[in-house]
This record gives C-alpha cells, structure tokens and sequence, in this order.
C-alpha cells in the first residue's frame, strides 16, 4: 500500500515540474511584450501572498483532514483495496467531486465571498495565479470527497487522489499555451481553464472540472475559448494590498448582510448565486 500511495504522491510531484518551466516563459513573453512593469510584478507579488496563511494553517488543515477522512471511513459500507483499479476510481471519483465543489464555490454567494473568490480575483493569468488560493479551502473542501471515503475507499488514497486533482491544475494556468486540438475537448486545458477565469458574461460560470472536461459537457457547463479573456472579476478588486486580496469579496459580503432586515433575504443573500439580486 505504501508503495501505490508513494505512486500517486510522484504523480502529483510530477505535475509540479511543468510550471516551473513554463513560469521563466510567461515572463519572457510578458518582457518581449512590454507588459513587464511594476504594477505586473506588484500583481504576482499579490497572487504569492496568499500562501503565507495557506502555509501557517497546514497543520490545522492536514489534522482535520485525517479527523475527518477516519472518522468517516468508519461507517464505509466496504473497505477496498488499494491497487491499479482503485486509484484510477478514486482520481476519477475525486474530479467528479471536485466539479461539484468548484461548482458550488461559484454559485453558492456566502461559499464564493469567503474562499473561492480569492483564486479568481487577479487581473493577470499565469502560473502565479494558481497559487492564489484561500486557507478557508482547507476547511471546506474535504467535505465534498466523503462521500468516497463512504464507498470504501481507503482515507489516504482519497487524500491523495484530491491531491493528484489539485496538482494537475497548476500548469494550466497559463497563456504561453494555445488551443491543444481534440485535448480541449476531454482534458482540461490551459484554453479551457482560461475561459473559466474569464469576466466575459459568455465565459462566466463555465469549465468547472478539475482533469477531465466529461463533467461540464455532462452537465451543460462547457464552453470553448473563442473571444480573447479578460481575467479578474466582475466588480474588480482594483488592490495589490495582501489583505484585501484574501478579504475584499468578503468585506462587500458582510457590508451588504448587515443593510438586510429579514431573514430571509438573508439566507438568500447567503446560498444563492453571487449574481442574484437581493
């Protein structure tokens, strides 16, 4: 077991080798263009600022992981084998879950405003971008992949097939890559994940999967790069401040609830789409 699970952990290593050719690109290509200032490097700076509490919250985030993943394969109703089969099940399984959390972080206000907004609120869009992320997903997130854990699936492997899923993603954050052709169409892509960061109203709310694109084709939810994108988001945050960038679509969450005077329009305001009106 411990050598299938060192199998998948090297799968995920292996994912983390492309950005680190690709980022020295996108600088070369953003030198070559001119678009190399001080309010780019300022933006990347703003994109690396979130690992700072990513990484001071790891040890609270791995011990509620392992809490949670145990204390749930308790009541699995089997307990499977970890071998070719089950870890090809589990990455698939864990992506099918994971179009479901992104899904939900963009269509649940409250879910959005907290956690998932801070990946999406940078104007640039390069392999820095994928680094900005919200120490909330921490807490959130493993909530969607019991129900792995609930088929019988061994705790760690789920653990580590969300890791294969989340590692996949960070060389796709990049413009130095164009369209790829039938690629597009299954796996996601550096063209696909670009419309999903994209402000545009055709774009908005689209190419949710985490590897595979099978899920938005499945579930309506797929659209392919056609116009150029602008990347950020709808109301920008207009800031390189640290703080507002993990805070500024919660600052205007809370400053709207508090003006709310039923519970009602509260608890809309709360679980309906960012894009709702209250």
């Amino acid at each position: 077991m411990d050598t299938q699970l060192k199998m998948i952990d090297d799968l995920a290593g292996l994912a983390g080798i492309l950005p680190l050719l690709l980022l020295p690109l996108e600088f070369w290509r953003l030198h070559k263009a001119k678009a190399l200032g001080k309010r780019t490097w300022l933006e990347v700076l703003a994109n690396l600022s979130p690992i700072i509490p990513v990484i001071a919250t790891t040890g609270m985030v791995t011990a509620f992981v392992v809490w949670l993943f145990s204390s749930a394969s308790n009541f699995a109703i089997a307990q499977l084998p970890i071998n070719i089969w089950t870890i090809l099940a589990a990455i698939i399984l864990a992506d099918f879950m994971y179009y479901w959390d992104h899904r939900l972080g963009h269509r649940v206000r409250l879910l959005w405003a907290v956690s998932h907004s801070v990946h999406h609120s940078s104007p640039l869009y390069n392999q820095t971008t994928a680094l900005r992320i919200s120490f909330v997903d921490g807490f959130i997130s493993p909530w969607y992949y019991l129900p792995i854990v609930l088929l019988g699936f061994n705790p760690f492997l789920v653990a580590a097939a969300f890791g294969v899923v989340l590692a996949y993603q960070q060389w796709i954050h990049t413009e130095t890559i164009g369209k790829l052709g039938w690629f597009d169409l299954i796996f996601n892509s550096p063209s696909n994940h670009r419309v999903h960061h994209a402000t545009q109203e055709q774009y908005l709310d689209k190419n949710y999967g985490g590897i595979f694109m099978i899920w938005d084709h499945l579930f309506g939810t797929y659209e392919p790069e056609g116009d150029p994108v602008s990347y950020g988001l709808v109301h920008q945050i207009d800031s390189v401040n640290p703080v507002m960038v993990h805070c500024a679509e919660a600052i205007r969450f809370v400053k709207k609830f508090v003006t709310l005077t039923t519970w009602k329009q509260r608890l809309t305001y709360m679980f309906k789409a960012p894009d709702v009106v209250v």
